[in-house]
């Protein structure tokens, strides 16, 4: 993965880790690489489909321009003002006041005259942001592996599973193993045995009556 820089170069950045949606999270990610003593210099964040968003704040007219360029102003007189005294340390407080207001009257000109350039245009006040779709944690190639174990985003092996063999007819009542296509085998089923009566003593036994007459018939 490379990026572009300002002189037209691709610096490397290394090998994807892991990827996030919003940006915050993919500064935790590069918080917990650096604790797990991952360096610093190896990580960097890359934002993919880079886009603009500006936020309109407001209807631009001429008091709400000459009120932006007063709040520039303030700023531009206290540097001012800043830069005076220190050429000057025994400036009275008047004078310090009096270019502070000097700032503010520069602030609302240059801001006035910037509003009725483009006021045929552009009659509104905005906000430019750029955002990304998602955000990459990318390392070097050297610390890949350990920072992969530290976000959890290391690959699993696959499962490998045997296809079944679809040239056989399939076979009617015979069970197959979906995993390996192979018929598996029932058990045969224990054959039990019949219970033996058994004889009460004192009573004849059945056996003997069915073998034929006894000898005293025979007589």
């Amino acid at each position: 993965m490379s990026m572009m820089s300002g002189f037209g170069r691709t610096p490397e950045v290394g090998e994807t880790v892991a990827s996030f949606r919003d940006y915050d999270d993919a500064l935790k990610a590069v918080s917990k690489l650096i604790s797990s003593e991952i360096p610093a210099r190896e990580i960097a964040i890359v934002g993919t489909a880079l886009r603009s968003v500006e936020r309109v704040t407001g209807r631009l007219g001429w008091a709400q321009a000459a009120w932006s360029g007063a709040l520039n102003g303030v700023l531009l007189g206290l540097l001012l003002g800043a830069m005076v005294v220190i050429w000057s340390p025994a400036l009275p407080m008047g004078a310090f006041v009096g270019l502070i207001l000097l700032g503010v009257a520069m602030g609302m000109v240059f801001r006035l005259a910037n509003y009725m350039i483009v006021r045929r245009r552009r009659d509104f006040a905005s906000v430019m942001q750029v955002t990304a779709d998602h955000y990459e944690v990318a390392v070097q190639r050297g610390s890949v592996g350990k920072a992969r174990q530290v976000l959890g985003t290391a690959p699993v092996a696959p499962v490998r599973v045997d296809p079944a063999d679809l040239t056989e007819p399939p076979r009617f009542g015979v069970r197959v193993d979906p995993r390996t296509g192979a018929p598996v085998v029932a058990e045969a089923p224990v054959a039990q045995e019949a219970p033996v009566a058994q004889e009460e003593p004192g009573k004849p036994s059945t056996a003997s009556a069915d073998d034929g007459p006894s000898e005293g018939d025979r007589a």
